[in-house]
C-alpha cells in the first residue's frame, strides 16, 4: 500500500491504516533517509495506539518506552548510533522485540539481522510530500 502525505494531520489517517492493515503484527521498521519524517511518523503511530507520554527520538538513548492510557507498553528504537550489532544485543532487544508490545525502530538497517520474521517494513520517501508504502 501507498499513502501520500501532504501535510502532517495527513499522518493521523495513515497511521491507522497501518495498524489496521497488520492487526497482529507489533513489530514495525520504519526505512528512509535522515530527516524524512520517520520520527514524526512513529509520534503519530504511539498517539494513536493511546501513548501518554511524550514522543521523542531515542537517538542517544537507542530505546524510549511510552505507556498507553491502559498501561500497555510501546517501544521506539533508534539504531543510528549503533556501530556493532551486538550493541542491540547488550541492550536485551529480543526482551523488546519478543514482548508481545508495539515496537517502531527507526535505522532497522543496522540490525537487519536480529529482526523477527513477522516485521512489516515501512519505507518513508519526499521531500515536500511524505510517500509511505508498506
Amino acid at each position: 500500500m501507498t499513502i501520500t502525505c501532504k501535510t502532517e494531520s495527513d499522518l493521523i489517517p495513515a497511521a491507522e491504516k497501518l495498524i489496521a492493515s497488520f492487526p497482529s503484527s507489533r513489530i514495525f521498521a520504519l526505512y528512509g533517509k535522515m530527516g524524512v519524517g520517520k520520527t514524526t511518523f512513529i509520534k503519530v503511530l504511539c498517539h494513536y495506539l493511546g501513548a501518554v507520554d511524550i514522543v521523542q527520538s531515542p537517538s542517544f538513548a537507542i530505546i524510549n518506552e511510552y505507556k498507553t492510557l491502559i498501561g500497555e507498553s510501546i517501544f521506539h528504537f533508534d539504531f543510528y548510533r549503533i556501530k556493532k550489532t551486538e550493541e542491540a544485543f547488550d541492550i536485551g532487544y529480543e526482551d523488546y522485540f519478543y514482548s508481545g508490545s508495539y515496537c517502531f525502530i527507526e535505522w532497522p538497517e543496522l540490525v537487519e539481522d536480529l529482526l523477527p520474521a513477522k516485521t512489516v517494513k515501512v519505507t518513508i520517501t519526499g521531500e515536500s510530500e511524505r510517500v509511505i508504502e508498506f
